[in-house]
C-alpha cells in the first residue's frame, strides 16, 4: 500500500491550501485516513482524521480553520486549510488504516508534504 501526498507549498498568512493523499496498491477497504504534522524537534501530532463512516476528529490548534474530507471510492483524503498561520508551517504526513484483506489491517504513512506560511 502506498500513500501519495501532494498540495504543499508556500502561502501567505491568512491564505488557504488543500492537501491531497491518495492510497494505492492492495487495498481491500480503507478504515480511516488522516493527517499529522511534525515540527522540528517535536512529536508528530494529529491534525485531523476521518473514518470510513465520515466521522471526523481535529486537533485543537486547527479546529474551525481546517476541514478534512474523503473520497472513499478513490481512497483519497483531503485537508482544506484556511486562515493559515506561520505556526502551521511544518511538514504534513498522510496516514491510513487499511484492510488489505477482510481480516488483515495495517497502518501506513505517506511521505511528508511541506507547508510554508510566510509573507
Amino acid at each position: 500500500v502506498q500513500l501519495q501526498a501532494s498540495g504543499g507549498g508556500l502561502v501567505q498568512p491568512g491564505g488557504s491550501l488543500r492537501l491531497s493523499c491518495a492510497g494505492s496498491g492492495s487495498i481491500f477497504r480503507v478504515a480511516g485516513m488522516g493527517w499529522y504534522r511534525q515540527a522540528p524537534g517535536k512529536q508528530r501530532e494529529l491534525v485531523a482524521d476521518i473514518n470510513a463512516g465520515g466521522y471526523t476528529n481535529y486537533g485543537d490548534s486547527v479546529k474551525g480553520r481546517f476541514t478534512i474530507s474523503s473520497d472513499n471510492a478513490k481512497n483519497t483524503v483531503y485537508l482544506h486549510m484556511n486562515s493559515l498561520k506561520s505556526e502551521d508551517s511544518v511538514v504534513y504526513y498522510c496516514n491510513a488504516d487499511v484492510l488489505t484483506n477482510p481480516i488483515s489491517r495495517d497502518n501506513y504513512w505517506g511521505q511528508g508534504t511541506e507547508v510554508t506560511v510566510s509573507s
